[in-house]
């Protein structure tokens, strides 16, 4: 039964995560571009968000400082409010700045009556440049608003002010704080040791039952920090709407905020602190003096390309003098892969940042169950052969499945990419050396569906899908990304090879 207090257009298709979240922001304006609304508007469409803002003040301010802040009358906000909740399904509330304690119940008496699915509140009290931005008198109600809060963002000061506690000094005293305000007020908070000295940067997320995760980070040397506070939870709203993990969220978002930072002064805005650079993953010029990141990783593989080319089961495979047990052994541990192969290639289709992406990644699962497995099983059935995992199918899933469910978006791709990439090179190789005739060689049906048309344009597909997705990621993420295609393209050698050393382990199977 639906709430009839709730509009019609709040409701959702439950289990569906939007592709282009709805993210309202509400929060203060900032002429200058680098913080609040402005700010919020510009994370909120780096992560594919669609943005609307409901505006609770006005400043006069630019990367120097807050020169006068209008508030308007809290009658106006709640008429921008429910102007927009009554005729756009809201998949994320960011909430900002909030001067006075009549705003901050506006707020809180909409957020009670239409329940958005995911609410971030940076509790805005101090400027970056040290201007305070909250009415004294407002504390109390902003207290009132943590019911209605999942996730909450505030940096050290506001922390401490929170709890009427005065600042921590270190990050275990940090930690300890957000501990408190976690399990007091039983919700998310993301403690940010920003303004702690010290070469590192680190965050932690705080769980309601207070269990810690901490991201680490190395401290960018720039004074263009205007603006972090309301980036970071913006994008964490729409990042957090899409992917319903606070973990993957946080890790993800910190990446990208960690990207606007560094590249913050190619925008050379003003004369104080300047903006971070929000679209630093997107704009063309990022990165156009690199090479394509797959060109990278495919040089960084060409010793397991070597390897598995030249490994005996791909030449007798070739030659068509393979043992037939060899070959069932293989096939075997193929498609007990496939199932769980098809698992991570849906979990992308969930991580995926548009409907291209999505389709392309689901119709891969589904092919991975319909078409390919039973093409193996199909062969397998006249042939009893043992289906139970063996070593190297067992970490080879373990390795995509913790990736799958702990890495971003691009790190779920390029880990499944070697299974395109490097079997269509070994179809491909094979093929054009005219290795074997298509008709008598027999294992030729099982060959031929790597060196198809159909098969290289998906491995293409997948490969400009990888580049596009590298382009948004942040220099540490690219890094674990490498680490990641590392690691599968190993996992395609040893899986290669996998049935000579089980064919070894049991001498009695061998051939003579």
């Amino acid at each position: 039964m639906i709430d009839a207090s709730i509009h019609p257009a709040q409701v959702r298709v439950a289990g569906k995560a939007p592709t282009h979240p709805r993210v309202l922001s509400i929060a203060g304006s900032d002429p200058s571009g680098g913080a609040g609304i402005q700010a919020d508007l510009k994370s909120i469409a780096a992560f594919a968000g669609y943005g609307m803002a409901a505006i609770t003040a006005l400043t006069a301010q630019n990367t120097r400082g807050v020169r006068a802040v209008h508030v308007p009358e809290p009658a106006f906000l709640r008429a921008q409010l429910d102007a927009v909740g009554e005729d756009i399904s809201i998949d994320a509330v960011k909430i900002g700045m909030l001067g006075t304690a009549e705003v901050i119940r506006t707020v809180g008496e909409w957020l009670s009556q239409n329940r958005p699915p995911v609410v971030v509140l940076d509790p805005v009290m101090v400027a970056t440049s040290g201007d305070r931005l909250m009415d004294p008198d407002a504390l109390a109600a902003l207290l009132e608003l943590l019911p209605h809060t999942d996730l909450l963002t505030p940096n050290l000061p506001e922390l401490a002010a929170l709890l009427a506690e005065p600042e921590a000094l270190d990050w275990d005293a940090a930690l300890r704080q957000g501990q408190r305000l976690a399990t007091g007020a039983k919700l998310h908070v993301l403690v940010k040791g920003g303004h702690l000295p010290g070469p590192e940067s680190p965050d932690a997320l705080v769980a309601p039952d207070g269990t810690v995760t901490e991201f680490p980070a190395t401290r960018v040397q720039t004074a263009a920090t205007h603006g972090t506070g309301c980036s970071l939870s913006a994008a964490l709203a729409t990042e957090q709407a899409r992917t319903g993990d606070w973990h993957l969220t946080v890790r993800t978002v910190k990446d990208w905020l960690h990207g606007a930072i560094t590249r913050a002064g190619e925008l050379d805005v003003g004369s104080g602190r300047g903006p971070v650079h929000h679209f630093h993953s997107l704009w063309p010029a990022v990165h156009a003096a690199e090479p394509a990141f797959s060109a990278v990783l495919w040089d960084d593989c060409a010793p397991q390309r070597a390897d598995i080319l030249g490994l005996p089961f791909i030449k007798e495979l070739a030659a068509g003098t393979l043992a037939e047990a060899d070959f069932a052994y293989y096939l075997s541990q193929d498609a007990l892969y496939l199932n769980a192969y098809s698992r991570v290639l849906a979990r992308a289709s969930v991580l995926a940042p548009n409907e291209r992406e999505q389709r392309f990644w689901a119709a891969g699962a589904q092919n991975s169950l319909d078409v390919e497995r039973e093409l193996h099983l199909e062969w397998l059935r006249t042939r009893p052969t043992e289906m139970v995992a063996g070593p190297v199918t067992k970490s080879y899933v373990d390795h995509l499945q913790a990736v799958a469910f702990a890495g971003s978006y691009a790190e779920v791709v390029v880990a499944v990419l070697p299974c395109y990439w490097l079997y269509a090179e070994v179809g491909s190789v094979l093929h054009a050396d005219r290795l074997f005739p298509a008709r008598e060689h027999p294992y030729g049906t099982w060959l031929a569906t790597y060196a198809d048309e159909s098969f290289a344009q998906a491995t293409r597909e997948a490969v400009g899908i990888l580049d596009a997705a590298a382009q948004r990621a942040s220099g540490a993420e690219r890094e674990r990304m490498r680490a990641a295609f590392a690691h599968s393209a190993q996992f395609e050698v040893d899986f290669f090879d996998a049935p000579r050393r089980h064919a070894k382990a049991r001498p009695s199977r061998r051939r003579d």
